[in-house]
């Protein structure tokens, strides 16, 4: 959590959850709570969930909004949206004390086509040195204009690496998901070269598939920006450490990964489409849902059986297939990550 967790940019959430001033989400990773609010002026901004009068833990729920000010509950400590200290009951008696010297502490965030990202680093490289040419990459989906129609959180008990790795290999798929493998050819992922904080590719649909769906329907129109050879594809990407893509001609799925202790992980899986289809009288998203939950809880099984397996007495790792060259790509960054000076 120290060499990964607390030195690059998570995901945290979609900008448009916060759609008014106040609106605030919580997000707690490797020893730290962050709040992330909707400022009066419009910008997101992001503060630790420590009070500075006398370290209380100023808000207990995952999500919601603040009328106007963050009041620690504690001793009335008021802070604005912006995290600046407004009112210290009972300290303008001590002397030298100036509130502007005590705002809430603050966590870099910025933002990615609508995604925002947190860095607990106190002084972080830009986020888009993290991203490289994803934005390129994925300008065509225009995730900013895209909204949230489902959210669903999972409590799985496996370590938050095996989620990544599974993520990253289809050579599961014939046993673990039937109803997928009618949709994709599990052996023909494109990957894109190995980079140093990601890693994906994209698969294309079997005969008469035309989106992930309960039957393989498309009952939306494509998104505006998808054209060509994208609309017969799926890209999947996990951008390390928390984050993992998967990009449909006709709707975004995104999971991040919340680690809990080393064999515990909070999954917030979300599908957003377009406003345009939203709006429609006979607007369908249930078909995506369906068969993602079905995924998904899929996937979160074997890695729960592949955590109870390395952590047994009898493991010993065993060999990557020439199939499997993204988890040893993943391992690396692990390692590399790890091995940097404290």
């Amino acid at each position: 959590m120290d060499r990964v967790f607390a030195r690059m940019w998570l995901a945290a959430g979609r900008a448009d959850q916060l759609d008014h001033p106040g609106a605030f989400i919580r997000r707690d990773v490797a020893g730290a709570s962050v709040l992330i609010v909707r400022a009066q002026d419009g910008s997101i901004r992001a503060h630790h969930n420590v009070c500075r009068h006398r370290g209380t833990r100023l808000c207990t729920e995952a999500g919601g909004t603040f009328q106007g000010s963050i009041q620690c509950p504690y001793h009335a400590w008021t802070y604005g949206l912006d995290g600046r200290l407004l009112a210290a009951p009972q300290m303008d008696e001590v002397d030298g004390f100036n509130r502007s010297e005590f705002p809430l502490r603050a966590v870099a965030c910025e933002t990615w086509d609508g995604h925002i990202f947190i860095n607990l680093s106190d002084a972080p490289q830009p986020l888009a040195d993290q991203l490289g040419d994803l934005p390129s990459r994925f300008a065509p989906w225009a995730m900013q204009d895209l909204r949230l129609a489902k959210r669903i959180e999972y409590d799985v008990a496996t370590n938050w690496k095996l989620v990544v790795q599974n993520y990253n290999e289809c050579l599961h798929c014939p046993v673990i998901h039937p109803l997928l493998n009618r949709m994709h050819h599990y052996l023909g992922a494109e990957n894109v070269p190995p980079a140093e904080t990601y890693c994906g590719g994209a698969m294309g649909f079997k005969d008469g598939i035309e989106t992930l769906s309960s039957d393989g329907k498309r009952r939306r129109a494509f998104l505006p920006g998808v054209s060509g050879r994208n609309r017969e594809l799926v890209n999947y990407f996990a951008i390390y450490p928390n984050f993992l893509l998967t990009l449909h001609p006709d709707y975004m799925m995104t999971i991040t990964i919340w680690p809990q202790d080393a064999g515990h992980s909070r999954l917030i899986a979300e599908w957003h489409f377009h406003p345009a289809e939203m709006a429609k009288s006979d607007f369908v998203f249930q078909d995506a849902i369906d068969f993602w939950d079905r995924t998904n809880r899929e996937d979160w099984a074997i890695s729960e059986q592949s955590y109870l397996g390395i952590s047994s007495r009898g493991y010993q790792p065993g060999p990557y297939s020439e199939r499997e060259k993204q988890l040893w790509e993943f391992d690396q960054f692990v390692l590399s990550r790890l091995n940097q000076s404290p």
